[in-house]
Protein backbone atom coordinates (compact mmCIF):
# COMPACT_ATOMS: atom_id res chain seq x y z
CA UNK A 1 0.00 0.00 0.00
CA UNK A 2 1.61 3.35 -0.90
CA UNK A 3 2.13 6.38 1.41
CA UNK A 4 1.76 9.86 1.04
CA UNK A 5 4.41 11.52 -0.01
CA UNK A 6 4.96 15.31 -1.08
CA UNK A 7 3.54 16.03 -4.51
CA UNK A 8 0.81 13.63 -4.16
CA UNK A 9 -3.34 14.62 -4.42
CA UNK A 10 -5.06 13.55 -0.62
CA UNK A 11 -8.56 13.36 0.09
CA UNK A 12 -9.26 13.48 4.09
CA UNK A 13 -11.58 13.93 7.00
CA UNK A 14 -10.18 16.11 10.04
CA UNK A 15 -11.24 17.91 13.07
CA UNK A 16 -9.86 19.95 14.13
CA UNK A 17 -9.75 21.42 18.01
CA UNK A 18 -8.19 24.31 20.24
CA UNK A 19 -5.90 23.25 22.87
CA UNK A 20 -9.25 23.15 25.55
CA UNK A 21 -10.98 21.24 23.47
CA UNK A 22 -13.27 23.00 21.51
CA UNK A 23 -13.93 22.03 17.73
CA UNK A 24 -13.44 24.84 15.10
CA UNK A 25 -14.17 22.88 12.26
CA UNK A 26 -14.43 19.43 10.58
CA UNK A 27 -14.92 17.84 7.27
CA UNK A 28 -17.73 15.66 8.55
CA UNK A 29 -20.80 18.16 7.23
CA UNK A 30 -18.98 19.73 4.01
CA UNK A 31 -17.16 16.77 2.74
CA UNK A 32 -13.85 15.94 2.76
CA UNK A 33 -10.95 17.91 1.28
CA UNK A 34 -8.11 17.42 -1.37
CA UNK A 35 -5.26 18.97 -1.33
CA UNK A 36 -1.53 18.19 -3.12
CA UNK A 37 0.63 17.72 -0.49
CA UNK A 38 3.24 20.25 -0.43
CA UNK A 39 1.49 22.83 -2.07
CA UNK A 40 0.40 25.14 0.24
CA UNK A 41 -2.98 24.99 0.03
CA UNK A 42 -3.81 23.63 3.86
CA UNK A 43 -1.78 24.55 6.30
CA UNK A 44 2.05 23.30 7.10
CA UNK A 45 1.40 20.95 9.58
CA UNK A 46 -1.70 19.22 7.83
CA UNK A 47 0.50 18.69 5.11
CA UNK A 48 3.96 17.06 7.13
CA UNK A 49 1.29 15.14 9.59
CA UNK A 50 -0.07 13.11 6.05
CA UNK A 51 3.27 12.10 5.11
CA UNK A 52 3.75 8.60 5.79
CA UNK A 53 -0.15 7.86 6.50
CA UNK A 54 -2.00 5.44 4.48
CA UNK A 55 -5.13 5.46 3.15
CA UNK A 56 -7.33 4.22 6.18
CA UNK A 57 -5.09 5.77 8.54
CA UNK A 58 -6.02 7.98 11.47
CA UNK A 59 -3.49 10.05 13.47
CA UNK A 60 -3.99 13.24 15.88
CA UNK A 61 -1.60 15.99 14.67
CA UNK A 62 -0.54 18.52 16.81
CA UNK A 63 0.29 21.58 14.90
CA UNK A 64 1.95 24.29 16.77
CA UNK A 65 1.23 27.98 15.69
CA UNK A 66 4.34 28.35 13.39
CA UNK A 67 2.97 25.13 11.56
CA UNK A 68 -0.56 26.42 11.96
CA UNK A 69 -1.71 30.11 11.29
CA UNK A 70 0.88 31.55 12.58
CA UNK A 71 2.43 34.02 15.57
CA UNK A 72 -0.52 36.64 16.74
CA UNK A 73 1.37 39.98 14.76
CA UNK A 74 1.23 43.29 17.19
CA UNK A 75 1.11 45.06 13.83
CA UNK A 76 -2.70 44.16 12.68
CA UNK A 77 -3.99 44.69 15.76
CA UNK A 78 -5.52 48.52 15.36
CA UNK A 79 -7.28 50.89 17.41
CA UNK A 80 -9.86 53.39 15.67
CA UNK A 81 -12.24 55.55 17.48
CA UNK A 82 -16.02 54.65 17.97
CA UNK A 83 -16.97 57.61 16.00
CA UNK A 84 -15.32 55.73 12.85
CA UNK A 85 -18.47 53.39 12.88
CA UNK A 86 -21.48 54.14 11.53
CA UNK A 87 -24.30 55.37 13.76
CA UNK A 88 -26.31 52.29 12.59
CA UNK A 89 -23.30 49.95 13.62
CA UNK A 90 -22.44 49.79 17.48
CA UNK A 91 -19.24 48.07 18.00
CA UNK A 92 -19.50 45.18 20.38
CA UNK A 93 -16.42 42.25 21.18
CA UNK A 94 -16.78 39.85 18.35
CA UNK A 95 -18.18 41.97 16.14
CA UNK A 96 -16.77 41.30 12.46
CA UNK A 97 -16.04 43.47 10.14
CA UNK A 98 -13.68 44.67 6.99
CA UNK A 99 -11.54 46.82 6.48
CA UNK A 100 -9.33 48.26 3.66
CA UNK A 101 -6.11 47.55 3.57
CA UNK A 102 -3.42 50.22 1.50
CA UNK A 103 -3.44 48.41 -1.34
CA UNK A 104 -7.22 48.40 -1.17
CA UNK A 105 -8.01 44.87 -0.30
CA UNK A 106 -10.40 44.26 2.62
CA UNK A 107 -9.29 42.65 5.38
CA UNK A 108 -11.68 40.40 7.83
CA UNK A 109 -11.21 42.07 11.89
CA UNK A 110 -12.42 41.47 15.03
CA UNK A 111 -13.34 44.04 17.74
CA UNK A 112 -11.56 42.69 20.46
CA UNK A 113 -11.69 45.11 23.18
CA UNK A 114 -13.20 48.28 24.12
CA UNK A 115 -12.09 51.09 25.98
CA UNK A 116 -13.54 54.66 26.72
CA UNK A 117 -13.76 55.66 22.98
CA UNK A 118 -11.41 53.62 21.54
CA UNK A 119 -12.23 49.89 19.52
CA UNK A 120 -9.34 47.15 19.18
CA UNK A 121 -9.71 46.02 16.28
CA UNK A 122 -7.82 42.51 15.29
CA UNK A 123 -6.94 41.46 11.85
CA UNK A 124 -4.96 38.27 12.46
CA UNK A 125 -6.90 34.97 11.85
CA UNK A 126 -8.52 33.45 14.43
CA UNK A 127 -6.27 30.63 15.15
CA UNK A 128 -3.31 32.42 15.08
CA UNK A 129 -1.06 31.72 17.73
CA UNK A 130 -2.71 29.00 18.69
CA UNK A 131 -1.76 25.35 19.12
CA UNK A 132 -3.80 22.96 16.97
CA UNK A 133 -5.19 19.53 17.86
CA UNK A 134 -6.15 18.07 14.20
CA UNK A 135 -7.66 14.05 13.98
CA UNK A 136 -7.23 13.03 10.31
CA UNK A 137 -8.18 10.28 8.76
CA UNK A 138 -6.47 9.78 5.51
CA UNK A 139 -9.36 8.97 2.42
CA UNK A 140 -7.55 7.96 -0.50
CA UNK A 141 -4.34 8.96 -2.43
CA UNK A 142 -5.41 10.14 -5.49
CA UNK A 143 -3.19 8.76 -8.61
Amino acid sequence: MSKAIKGERVKIHFTGKREDGTVFGTSKEDGPIEFVVGKGSVISGVEKGVIGMTAGDKKSITVPPEDGYGPIKKKLIKVVGKSEFPENLAPTIGLQVQLRNLSGHTVDANVVDIKGGSVFLDANHPLAGQTLKLDVELLEIIV
